[in-house]
C-alpha cells in the first residue's frame, strides 16, 4: 500500500473516529431516564439506585426516576427492562444475582443476561457480612460460630432474600469451605429476613455490610466476618472471610444495563455521564454509607468481569443442585 494511499486511509478512519466521538457528546435525552430496578424500594439495589440517579441526572441534564418493579428474584423488572424501547431512557440496575446467578437457578429464565442487553457501566461493589442474631450468646466470633454450626443438628439456620439468591449462595460458599450443615430460611425480600434474624427468630444471614452494621449499632446482630478482599472503615474491627481461610472476596455487585442494540454513540454517552455522574456529592455520600466505592467501567470490563461471575457462582449453584422452582 502506497503513503498516500495509508494517510487517506488513517485520516478518514480519524474523520469517523472524531465523528462518533462528537455524536456521543451531542445526544441528550429528550424525556426523564427511568432506572428500572426489580426489587422492592428501601433495599440495597434500590438505595444504590437512587444515589446513582443524581450525579446520572445532573450529568445528563434531564430527570433521572427510580422505578421499583420487583418479583421473582429481579427476573419481573429485569424482564421489562429487556422489552424496553433501545433509545437510551430505560436502565436496568442489574446486580449479582439478575446478570450471574438466575441463569443457573431458574429452569426458564424469560431473559437473557448476555443478548437483551448492553452493559454501561459498573456501579459499585458492596461488601457482604456474615451477621448472627444476638440471641446466639454462644457465638461470638468466626470461630464460635463455625464450632456451633457444626454441633447443630438440624444445621444452622440462616436468613436470605430467595432462593438462589446472591445471599443465599454466599452462605453456602461458607458453610462448603467450612463443611457444615445449614438450613436455608428464605424471604421475600432482604428487610424481613433481617428482621427475623434481629428477633431470634433465624440465626444468621449473608446481606450487604450497611443492613447489617444498621442492626449491629442496636446491638441486636453481631457481624462476626465480611467477604470483601480488606477490612473496611465502616466496621473496621471485622475481620474478612480471607483472614479466617473462607476464599470469598466478593460481595454485591451493581452496574447499569441498556436494552440491547442500543445504538453505540448513546451507550458511550451514557457511560460518560456514569463517570461524571460518580462525581456527584450526593452520589458518592449514598455509596459511602453503603460501603461501597464508586467504580466506574468500560463497558467490555463489565462483560468481561460478568462473565467471570456467572461462572463462579452458576459452578456453585449446579453443585449444590438449587434451582427456583
Amino acid at each position: 500500500m502506497s503513503i498516500n494511499r495509508r494517510a487517506a486511509l488513517l485520516g478518514a478512519a480519524a474523520t469517523l473516529a472524531t465523528a462518533s466521538i462528537a455524536r456521543a457528546q451531542a445526544w441528550t435525552p429528550d424525556r426523564p431516564v427511568r432506572i428500572i430496578v426489580p426489587y422492592n424500594a428501601g433495599g440495597i439495589t434500590d438505595v444504590i439506585s437512587r444515589g446513582m440517579a443524581i450525579g446520572l441526572g445532573q450529568a445528563l441534564g434531564v430527570n433521572v426516576v427510580v422505578e421499583n418493579r420487583p418479583g421473582a428474584n429481579g427476573t419481573v423488572g429485569t424482564l421489562a427492562a429487556a422489552r424496553s424501547a433501545p433509545d437510551g431512557t430505560t436502565l436496568t440496575m442489574g446486580i449479582t444475582d439478575t446478570f450471574a446467578i438466575n441463569r443457573t437457578t431458574f429452569r426458564t429464565l424469560p431473559y437473557s443476561d448476555e443478548n437483551d442487553f448492553a452493559p454501561v457501566s459498573m456501579v459499585t461493589r458492596v461488601p457482604f457480612a456474615l451477621m448472627v442474631g444476638s440471641h446466639r450468646r454462644d457465638i461470638t466470633d468466626f470461630a464460635s460460630f463455625i464450632r456451633e454450626a457444626r454441633r447443630e443438628a438440624g444445621g444452622m439456620t440462616h436468613a436470605s432474600w430467595g432462593v438462589g439468591s446472591s445471599s443465599h449462595l454466599a452462605f453456602e460458599f461458607v458453610a462448603r469451605a467450612q463443611n457444615f450443615q445449614k438450613l436455608h430460611v428464605p424471604f421475600a425480600a432482604q428487610a424481613p429476613g433481617m428482621q427475623a434474624v434481629a428477633a431470634g427468630q433465624v440465626d444468621s444471614m449473608m446481606l450487604p455490610v450497611g443492613g447489617a452494621e444498621s442492626l449491629a449499632r442496636d446491638a441486636r446482630v453481631k457481624i462476626i466476618a465480611l467477604a470483601h478482599p480488606t477490612r473496611i472503615e465502616l466496621t473496621p474491627q471485622v475481620p474478612t472471610l480471607t483472614e479466617l481461610g473462607v476464599p470469598l472476596a466478593t460481595g454485591l455487585w451493581l452496574a447499569l444495563y441498556a436494552p440491547a442494540r442500543t445504538p453505540p454513540h448513546i451507550l458511550a454517552r451514557l457511560n460518560e455521564a456514569v463517570r461524571q455522574g460518580m462525581t456527584h456529592e450526593q452520589t458518592l455520600a449514598v455509596f459511602r454509607q453503603q460501603a461501597g466505592a464508586a467504580e466506574h467501567s468500560t463497558p467490555a470490563a463489565l462483560a468481561e468481569f460478568a462473565r467471570s461471575e456467572r461462572t463462579q457462582w452458576g459452578n456453585l449453584a449446579r453443585e449444590k443442585g438449587i434451582i427456583v422452582e
